[in-house]
């Protein structure tokens, strides 16, 4: 014998959607709101009681108008999504949402709805644009170096031996000038071929790391750069490697006080700023807790044009500048599963890092 819950259909387990990090609405038969989960709690600013019972189309108005469409859709088992919605807040934009409904066989939860933000999803397409040029740059940058290094070798080691044949020293300046400035490129090629190597992680404190980026960029820069600090003390430590992460941030800070100094006024300040982000999307992974690094100038900004470029390979808006330094800050703080991110003004120029903490 059959018994009436199982005559019924399956049923969802309407406690277990607490835990999800994605916004679930629950609908009745009718359309009216019957649970909302935490994350749509969170996501629309708006607590479950005031939502409960309300007519979940009329909370969006491009819903409202197209209730025949959605229903049409779900009583032949279809899911009905919509690529943008807005739902109203008082004094300030819509929120901006995607929307996908979906009829399910559960009396108790006929219908389901998910919703995620816009703008978080132009984020995630973002990030993984930006991590697929950035394996593609790097293998044609390796490729690159390695054909460059065995020339460079052969040329310097040709220029030793004309310098010992040559008796004027005026002429042997010459050939110092081709020994140093292989050298440099020898430099260059290490630094693009060095960095793909696993991070040796530990536990280290990111305030430190921050501390000792400000005390070399003081020393190299001086009195015309002003650091300013903005540390969260609830930052916990993170597994890292020190020294890939000194090197990122320095990269990052030595090309906003170059920058600076490259700008109008020719002094300026750099802010460095920490905060402690929860339930965070990274590259399509939820983590429960991440950081915040921001390193915030008030040089020129970045030009327009250069925004969507800055962290490509030998792409430079500086004269003289090599491109490499933003490229190596991308590679490091992806190797610790975060990412880097720039948005500038005049004036105003902000590299954000989110890395994981758990």
């Amino acid at each position: 014998m059959v018994s009436d819950a199982a005559a019924q259909g399956p049923r969802i387990s309407l406690g277990g959607l607490d835990l999800l990090s994605t916004a679930v609405v629950v609908l009745d038969g009718d359309f009216r709101v019957r649970y909302v989960n935490p994350a749509a709690e969170a996501l629309l600013e708006t607590a479950s009681r005031t939502l409960i019972g309300q007519p979940f189309l009329r909370l969006f108005p491009e819903l409202e108008d197209l209730e025949p469409d959605v229903r049409e859709a779900l009583e032949v088992h279809w899911s009905y999504s919509a690529p943008s919605v807005g739902f109203p807040r008082s004094g300030r934009e819509s929120l901006q949402l995607a929307c996908l409904v979906t009829r399910t066989e559960a009396p108790d939860a006929p219908f389901i709805v998910e919703l995620r933000p816009i703008e978080m999803m132009l984020r995630l397409a973002r990030e993984e644009r930006l991590l697929s040029e950035q394996q593609v740059h790097r293998e044609l940058i390796r490729n690159l170096a390695h054909e460059i290094r065995n020339p460079l070798g052969g040329l310097r080691g040709s220029a030793q031996l004309l310098e010992a044949e040559l008796a004027e020293p005026g002429l042997r300046e010459y050939t110092q000038v081709i020994i140093k400035e292989a050298d440099r490129l020898q430099v260059l090629l290490d630094r693009l071929l060095t960095p793909h190597r696993a991070p040796k992680t530990g536990l280290l404190n990111i305030h430190e790391v921050l501390e000792r980026v400000g005390r070399v960029v003081e020393a190299e820069f001086g009195p015309r750069i002003e650091i300013q600090r903005d540390y969260d003390p609830s930052v916990p430590e993170l597994h890292g490697d020190m020294e890939q992460l000194i090197q990122a941030l320095l990269n990052v800070a030595r090309n906003a006080a170059q920058a600076i100094l490259g700008g109008p006024e020719g002094k300026g300040t750099i802010l460095f700023r920490t905060r402690v982000l929860r339930q965070v999307m990274i590259a399509r992974q939820r983590y429960r807790l991440a950081l915040e690094l921001q390193i915030v100038d008030s040089g020129p900004g970045v030009p327009e044009d250069l925004q969507e470029r800055i962290f490509h390979p030998l792409v430079s808006g500086r004269d003289g500048g090599s491109g490499i330094g933003l490229a190596l800050a991308q590679t490091f703080v992806q190797y610790h599963g975060g990412v880097i991110e720039c948005e500038s003004r005049p004036g105003h120029t902000v590299f954000g890092i989110t890395l994981p903490l758990a």
